[in-house]
């Protein structure tokens, strides 16, 4: 340093000391008073989460705003007289917390601080097209915005709207069917019908014109029963129409269709099928099934069986653009890409799996919903138009057009079936043939497997929010026989353990009890998992990859391939036994006979399709095969729902 700059610091230094005092005192009282207050307040600002989805709400977005508003401006003040050289020391701010930088929106980096919460952050950017562009975007914190998958804080529709189901161990009875005439099968509609009846008469020589934007289509809200008689007339009126469903399967057994999204060319409509339930069948049934009216999807293989599940809802005359985009052998076969490379629409997948209980539905959701129906019947145009100019591969091979419709109506022709227990079924659970278990911990898997699946059916709830497969499985692996072991294993809340704590450790004594049953299941497992072993290393040498089951954009796109099937783990198996559990008093003395327990999908509800299902590929569209039940199911209860029969015929109607 020469001595001219140190003399010009040192003039510096003597020509602000009030203005340095002033900043110091503040920092002292004021300032470090508001900070303290904002950080200690600021844990009850949602998590990073939560955080992205709430922005949403003017109400808590504009306080938002102003706060961090106010903290750029004070930071930005004091660094300015910082880099004027101020202060010969560094400024002691109180260390804020994570949720108080979260709740000001700002975000460290090694050069500086840096504002990352806008509108832009938060809002889609709007094209002439009307596309919104919001994905990938980083802020708070630097992690990708995320929308909640759950809020717990939402009443259950079941309640809310008095929604009845039958959850007892019964096969699903498609009451809306015919019957074969020795009343052994039910009858399709789509067995009367030829799959030539749904081809496309006209050459395809009309260049498809583009659809509307989304901010000039009329759009309607269907939560009345008079609107859906509008909607239902409407439909009537034309001769095709695009569907979707939102779906949530998390809080109920058998999973719950939230939103049905319907386009025309001109109209779009997002129905809101929790409110609507028993009217959505007796009004839209008839248009479905119509074979007149071609139904444009995209991976509707389990939007079909939902419909049927909820509504009584059969598909005639279904154009997949997801079986489209395979025979054409695109790039990718998503929704997503499928916009993206027809429309040059760049959707925001962040609601993908949102929380579509959720009412009233933020403009975000709505537009997200929208958007899955409302390109479609364009992209039906284009890939019809490419399906009929593609050259056909081998003289055997039908048209690529008929492909595509075919295996539409392989999707189509599956039924619902509701996931019933056996007294192997725990054999299914993901995961477990790689876990190395011994008989006794095999034991407490299938005894924790029965009383859950029990649980579940009697509260209507998914048996991954009674007990998560990941927690069943470390229970089963350290084999708490008091309750202060278990509670110290658990490493977070789950409520219904907490209210049968004495029922789920009786449950634990009494499988290892019973071990000696279990040595040959251990056995088929571990055979089970070196095959598992041998195929994905055979796999990964020929670089092939395991064929997924074809995925909507819903709820359930990534469901995974299955790993073992039950078939195979039970062959050769020797019948294992009701197991029957003594509940004890913490129970409330009271016990649960059981024969097996359920498989689950993703997040462990009960659906039409499981982890472990085997599939089958018919006519080039695969399909899910289930299990067929081996045994009746009877169970009663402790705790909080002694006494409470399985059998819900008797108490609740069937819908449908």
């Amino acid at each position: 340093m020469t001595q001219n700059d140190a003399e010009m610091d040192e003039t510096e230094e003597e020509e602000s000391p009030k203005e340095s005092q002033t900043l110091q005192t503040l920092t002292a009282t004021q300032l470090s008073s508001s900070v303290s207050n904002l950080s200690a307040s600021s844990r009850a600002i949602p998590s990073n989460k939560d955080f992205h989805f709430y922005y949403n709400f003017d109400e808590f977005k504009i306080p938002i705003q102003e706060i961090a508003g106010k903290s750029q401006s004070l930071l930005e003040s004091i660094g300015s007289s910082s880099s004027n050289h101020i202060f010969k020391d560094k400024l002691q701010f109180p260390m804020m917390s994570t949720s108080t930088r979260r709740m000001i929106g700002w975000k460290k980096n090694k050069k500086s601080m840096k504002k990352t919460v806008s509108d832009d952050s938060v809002s889609r950017a709007g094209g002439d097209s009307g596309v919104k562009v919001a994905d990938n975007k980083k802020w708070i914190l630097g992690n990708k915005a995320k929308v909640p998958f759950h809020i717990p804080t939402i009443r259950r529709p079941q309640e809310e709207h008095n929604i009845l189901v039958n959850n007892s161990n019964r096969a699903f009875d498609h009451v809306w069917l015919e019957r074969s005439e020795d009343g052994l099968r039910v009858i399709h509609p789509l067995e009367r019908l030829s799959v030539l009846d749904f081809m496309d008469k006209s050459t395809g020589d009309v260049e498809p014109a583009p659809p509307l934007p989304i901010e000039s289509t009329t759009f309607k809200l269907v939560e009345e029963v008079k609107d859906l008689k509008e909607l239902a007339a409407k439909l009537r009126g034309v001769n095709e129409f695009a569907v979707d469903l939102e779906h949530n399967q998390y809080r109920s057994f058998q999973g719950l269709t939230c939103l049905m999204q319907i386009s025309t060319r001109t109209e779009d409509f997002i129905v809101d099928t929790l409110k609507l339930r028993i009217h959505v069948g007796p009004y839209l049934r008839e248009v479905f099934k119509d074979p007149a009216k071609r139904k444009v999807m995209h991976g509707a293989d389990r939007d079909v069986v939902w419909l049927q599940r909820d509504f009584g809802i059969y598909i005639c005359n279904l154009f997949d653009t997801g079986q489209a985009s395979r025979v054409l052998k695109l790039e990718r076969n998503s929704l997503e890409h499928l916009l993206h490379h027809f429309c040059g629409v760049t959707a925001n997948k962040e609601y993908q799996n949102a929380e579509w209980r959720l009412r009233p539905l933020p403009d975000e959701m709505i537009r997200y919903a929208r958007e899955d129906t409302h390109y479609l019947l364009h992209i039906y145009d284009l890939m019809r138009a490419l399906l009929l100019s593609k050259p056909i591969d081998n003289e055997n091979a039908d048209p690529p057009l008929l492909e595509v419709y075919k295996r539409s109506y392989d999707v189509c022709m599956q039924l619902y079936e509701k996931e019933l227990f056996t007294e192997n079924s725990y054999l299914n659970m993901y995961g477990l043939p790689s876990a190395g278990f011994n008989a006794q911990q095999l034991a407490i898997v299938a005894g924790l497997y029965e009383w859950r699946d029990a649980i579940a059916r009697a509260e209507d709830e998914s048996t991954g929010y009674i007990l998560p497969n990941k927690t069943l499985l470390e229970i089963a692996k350290e084999m708490p026989v008091t309750i202060s072991k278990l509670r110290q294993l658990l490493k977070s809340k789950h409520s219904y353990i907490e209210r049968h704590l004495s029922s789920v450790v009786s449950i634990i004594r009494h499988s290892m009890q019973t071990s000696a049953a279990f040595e040959a299941a251990v056995q088929h497992l571990k055979e089970r998992h070196m095959e598992i072993v041998s195929q994905e290393e055979t796999e990964a040498n020929d670089g092939s990859e395991a064929q997924s089951i074809p995925g909507g954009n819903g709820m359930n796109s990534g469901v995974a391939a299955c790993h073992e099937t039950s078939a195979q783990l039970e062959k050769g198996l020797p019948k294992q036994g009701s197991s029957i559990v003594e509940l004890g008093r913490g129970g409330q003395g009271s016990s649960a006979k059981h024969h097996g327990a359920n498989g689950e999908v993703n997040t462990g509800s009960s659906s039409y399709i499981s982890d472990t299902s085997p599939t089958a590929k018919v006519a080039g569209a695969t399909v899910q095969v289930l299990k067929k039940p081996t045994g009746a199911f009877g169970a009663l209860l402790g705790g909080a729902v002694a006494k409470r029969k399985l059998d819900t015929d008797k108490k609740v109607s069937v819908l449908p």
